[in-house]
């Protein structure tokens, strides 16, 4: 008996089969580990520090819960979902308002972080160089401030090709990876608000 012949798949098959990964999405993933495991050293050398400075001021001598930066900052999260909300329904107008709100949350929270720097360094003498709570606390809220700034500056240009009329529904992918590292931005500010504001006072 004739053994059968081996018929190979056919191109269309093994490209239904397999499909190689999405490059942006695979990169934006990476990035988001990255940044995490950065996050992740800094949030650990602040909480091995909390209580060890040898003189003041203390957390509890001067922070202040930033409510209502925290409060802008986690609504960003949503107006960005609604803003993707109206891209993928091609109605950039409401687009541009979500946008826009959203750039501006970020905006007003950079505003709050500036004032209570201000008020540290000028009223409370509280520097980077002044005890182990000052090193610690403006190493991880700046790292995260200047995330903020990164994705504020994105935002905005965004927001600035969009209203000089370039098309930027087709660009919905990159619209959705800056969502992803805003979303990103967000959720580290919950585990730095926890354990700066809270566990540290």
């Amino acid at each position: 008996m004739a053994a059968s012949a081996i018929v190979p798949p056919s191109p269309e098959l093994l490209e239904s089969e397999w499909k190689t990964p999405d490059r942006g999405k695979v990169g934006i993933t990476f990035l988001i580990l990255t940044e995490t495991s950065l996050f992740t050293m800094f949030v650990a050398t602040y909480l091995i520090y909390i209580g060890k400075s040898l003189t003041g001021p203390y957390p509890k001598d001067v922070l202040e819960i930033p409510i209502l930066a925290t409060i802008c900052l986690l609504s960003s999260s949503g107006t960005i979902v609604f803003a993707e909300h109206a891209l993928e329904r091609e109605e950039l107008g409401r687009f541009k308002v979500w946008w826009l709100a959203t750039l501006l949350l970020g905006l007003i929270f950079l505003a709050y972080t500036g004032i209570e720097w201000r008020h540290l360094i000028y009223v409370d003498h509280l520097t980077i160089s002044t005890n182990l709570f000052g090193t610690t606390f403006y190493s991880l809220v700046g790292l995260h401030a200047s995330h903020v700034i990164v994705g504020a500056v994105f935002l905005t240009l965004v927001l600035v090709v969009t209203l000089r009329g370039f098309p930027i529904a087709t660009q919905k992918r990159r619209v959705m990876f800056l969502s992803w590292y805003w979303h990103f931005v967000d959720a580290v500010w919950v585990v730095v608000f926890t354990v700066v504001y809270i566990i540290g006072r």
